[in-house]
């Protein structure tokens, strides 16, 4: 996992075009590996926690559908941007996104899955913990590295930061969300 993590952090060193020094790139990747294994850590926490009250749980799951709701019109309001070449649009909906992205795993305590309420996160979210929270330590890291390179003027990184955040969503999807 950690060697992931130093790959995608060269990757995304390379990918803006910045220079750095190879030892911070090192200790920067050392450190993700470390809040990956934290964030693995609390998830199982979570998923062995106490379920919530009916009421706090279902008024949670609207807390997380109303945020996911705003990081998908962030995902939109970006492509949109990309395709006018509005960067400013782009730069506002990246900084949406990394605001939202580290409080998303706090969004799924044991309790607000599909047997409490309408939901679109599937019980595979609360029964296989650690590959979840593998997923949202991605998605953190794609929601950070697209909001650093939307600050560039680079636009074809621009691009493919956006495109990797979207692949990096996508495969949480496909794993954890039912489709309509």
């Amino acid at each position: 996992m950690k060697k992931l993590l130093l790959v995608a952090a060269m990757t995304a060193l390379a990918a803006c075009s910045q220079e750095g020094d190879s030892n911070q790139a090192l200790a920067d990747a050392n450190s993700s590996g470390n809040e990956a294994t934290a964030a693995v850590e609390n998830a199982i926490k979570q998923s062995n926690a106490t379920p919530l009250q009916k009421e706090q749980a279902l008024a949670l799951m609207k807390e997380r559908h109303d945020n996911y709701e705003r990081i998908g019109k962030a995902m939109r309001q970006a492509k949109q941007g990309l395709d006018t070449n509005n960067l400013q649009a782009v730069r506002e909906a990246a900084a949406t996104i990394d605001e939202l992205a580290p409080k998303a795993e706090s969004w799924f305590p044991a309790g607000t899955g599909p047997d409490v309420g309408k939901t679109e996160a599937r019980a595979e979210i609360w029964q296989q913990p650690r590959e979840f929270a593998a997923g949202m330590a991605e998605f953190r890291r794609a929601a950070a590295q697209f909001n650093q390179v939307a600050a560039g003027s680079d636009v074809n990184a621009i691009k493919a930061a956006h495109a990797n955040l979207g692949k990096t969503c996508k495969s949480c999807h496909d794993r954890f969300r039912l489709e309509d």
